[in-house]
């Protein structure tokens, strides 16, 4: 079970939410999102991430030159897709990939693990008004498909008040979380990303995660 806190804009950020206990931070390589960083930030969040956790790049459909600029200057340990990026398109880096998945009531997920087999996992979001992660909206949990849950990292509109309620529900094998630990956009609130982090080890302790 592993703790992602994605969104991070400051070096200081990443190595806190690292010593707090989260496993994975997440650098949002979109220049349309709000928490977009250049290759200069990220280079001083992945020298302050150092070895203590991993590093993951998000990206919406890019090009290939785009990810590829990134990764000449980061070495990312993840790539996560939120576009309509094809399995063909996120393979080949030849980095382990996350998908992620717009949720909705009408999306297939056992068809899209199918299509996706080759990723770490499927990211589930919330899907709202075309905006990329970070829109701290839920979807309804319902829709996910069972059996799945060794596959799924779990995101959109987490918070310290309902992660541990969404981990005993859907059994995810990790939680990602932006908005719900930030006192601005970008910037993490230390007793946020605390209060959130302690409210979902326990469940993933209980639950063998």
């Amino acid at each position: 079970m592993r703790i992602k806190i994605c969104g991070i804009t400051r070096p200081g950020d990443a190595k806190q939410a690292l010593a707090l206990g989260a496993d994975t931070v997440g650098c949002v390589f979109h220049a349309e999102s709000a928490r977009h960083v250049t290759a200069e930030i990220a280079q001083d969040i992945q020298i302050a991430v150092g070895n203590a956790g991993t590093l993951v790049g998000l990206f919406v459909d890019p090009t290939v030159d785009q990810v590829q600029a990134v990764l000449d200057r980061i070495d990312l340990d993840v790539l996560q897709f939120h576009g309509q990026e094809s399995p063909a398109f996120c393979e080949q880096f030849q980095r382990p990939y996350l998908k992620a998945v717009a949720m909705s009531a009408d999306v297939d997920l056992s068809a899209v693990n199918k299509a996706y087999e080759s990723a770490r996992g499927l990211l589930l979001d919330s899907a709202h008004e075309g905006q990329f992660g970070g829109t701290g909206q839920r979807f309804d949990w319902d829709w996910i498909d069972a059996g799945l849950e060794n596959r799924l990292m779990l995101a959109g509109g987490l918070s310290a008040d309902n992660v541990g309620e969404a981990i005993r529900q859907v059994r995810p094998a990790a939680v990602d979380v932006s908005s719900g630990v930030e006192r601005d956009k970008g910037i993490k609130d230390s007793d946020q990303m605390r209060a959130f982090i302690e409210a979902a080890l326990p469940e993933m302790s209980e639950g063998g995660l």
